[in-house]
C-alpha cells in the first residue's frame, strides 16, 4: 500500500478504511450497544436502592428488596393515599353542598315564577303622552346613553362595556376555559410494587437466605467480592450468569439446575424434606438497568441516510 492510498479518491477499490470513515460521517451502520457489568444490577441487590441487601425479602414475582427500603416504600405509599382519601373527601363535600344550592336556586326560582303567576294584572286608566323623538335625534344629542353606547361600542379597551370588573390577565389559572373545582376521584387503595406494577402486600414478602460462599479470602470485604454467594446443596457459585430460585419455606436460594435436576424429581426439600409445591418454588428476577422497564428489550428507533456504494 502506497503513502497517498488512504486519501486516494481515484482507486476502483472502495477500501476498508474508506467504508469505515464515510459510515461514521454519515450515520450509517447500527447503534446497538451492550450494557456493561456496571450497569446492571447484580442479582443480590434490592431493586430500589440497588445496593446489596442486608436484610434482603423476595416477592412471589420474584424481585428481590431491601426490607427496610420495601417496608418504607409500602408506608410511603400508604400516608399518600390517606393524604388523597382526605382531599377527595373534601371535594364530595364541596360537590354536595353546591348540589344543594343548585336545588335551593331552583326551587326559589319556582316559587317566585308560581307567585307572580298568581298576581293580577291592572291597566292604567290614564297612560301617559309620549312625544317621538328620531333616532337620528337622540343619537345627536351628545348627553344621552345611546351616545355614550356608540362611542363605548367603537372603543378597542378591555375596559368597557363591561368588562372593567373582569380580570385582562388571560394568562392567569383562573382564567383558563376549564378552570373550576376539580372532579372527586376515589383514589386507589391498592399498594403496586415499583418493579412488575402488581398488587403488593407486607405478608407476601419472603425473606431470604442467602449462603456465603466458601473461598478462604478473608482479606477483603464481602461487598468487594465479585462471588459472594454460593448454592448451599451444590456448592455453586452464584452470580447473574446463573439462574437461580428462592425456596420459599426456609428462603434458600439455589440453583435453577438444582431445582430441575433434583428437586421437582421429588418435590422435596433436599435441605429440610419438606414436601414442596410448585408455589413453593420461586425463580429470582436477574440483572435489571436503571432505565423506565427493567428487563425488557428496549430499542431506539432512528431514520437515517443509507450509505451508496
Amino acid at each position: 500500500m502506497t503513502r497517498h492510498a488512504r486519501n486516494c479518491t481515484a482507486g476502483a477499490v472502495y477500501t476498508y478504511n474508506e467504508k469505515k470513515r464515510d459510515a461514521a460521517e454519515s450515520g450509517y451502520g447500527t447503534n446497538d450497544k451492550r450494557l456493561g457489568k456496571d450497569s446492571v444490577k447484580s442479582f443480590d441487590c434490592c431493586s430500589l436502592t440497588l445496593q446489596p441487601c442486608r436484610n434482603p425479602v423476595v416477592t412471589k414475582d420474584g424481585y428481590l428488596f431491601d426490607k427496610e427500603a420495601i417496608l418504607q416504600y409500602i408506608v410511603t405509599k400508604k400516608n399518600e393515599y390517606s393524604r388523597k382519601l382526605k382531599e377527595y373527601e373534601r371535594l364530595r363535600r364541596v360537590e354536595e353542598n353546591e348540589l344543594a344550592q343548585d336545588a335551593n336556586n331552583k326551587q326559589l326560582a319556582r316559587m317566585e315564577k308560581f307567585v307572580n303567576a298568581e298576581k293580577p294584572t291592572t291597566t292604567p286608566a290614564h297612560k301617559p303622552t309620549a312625544t317621538i323623538v328620531k333616532t337620528s335625534d337622540l343619537d345627536a344629542m351628545p348627553g344621552t346613553s345611546s351616545a355614550a353606547g356608540a362611542s363605548s361600542s367603537n372603543s378597542i379597551s378591555n375596559m368597557t362595556n363591561g368588562h372593567e370588573k373582569k380580570l385582562p390577565s388571560f394568562w392567569l389559572p383562573s382564567e383558563c376555559p376549564n378552570a373550576g373545582v376539580a372532579k372527586a376521584q376515589k383514589p386507589d387503595p391498592t399498594i403496586y410494587c415499583p418493579v412488575s406494577q402488581q398488587q403488593l402486600r407486607m405478608k407476601d414478602l419472603i425473606d431470604v437466605k442467602f449462603t456465603l460462599l466458601k473461598d478462604g479470602d478473608t482479606k477483603r470485604s464481602l461487598i468487594a467480592k465479585e462471588a459472594r454467594y454460593m448454592c448451599p446443596i451444590t456448592h455453586d457459585a452464584l452470580s447473574n450468569a446463573v439462574p437461580c430460585a428462592v425456596l420459599r419455606p426456609t428462603g434458600d436460594v439455589v440453583t435453577m439446575e438444582c431445582v430441575e435436576k433434583l428437586i421437582r424429581k421429588d418435590m422435596i426439600h433436599p435441605l429440610t424434606d419438606r414436601k414442596l409445591k410448585d408455589k413453593d418454588i420461586i425463580p429470582l428476577q436477574r440483572g435489571g438497568t436503571g432505565y423506565a422497564i427493567t428487563n425488557d428489550n428496549l430499542q431506539a428507533k432512528e431514520k437515517r441516510p443509507m450509505l451508496q456504494v
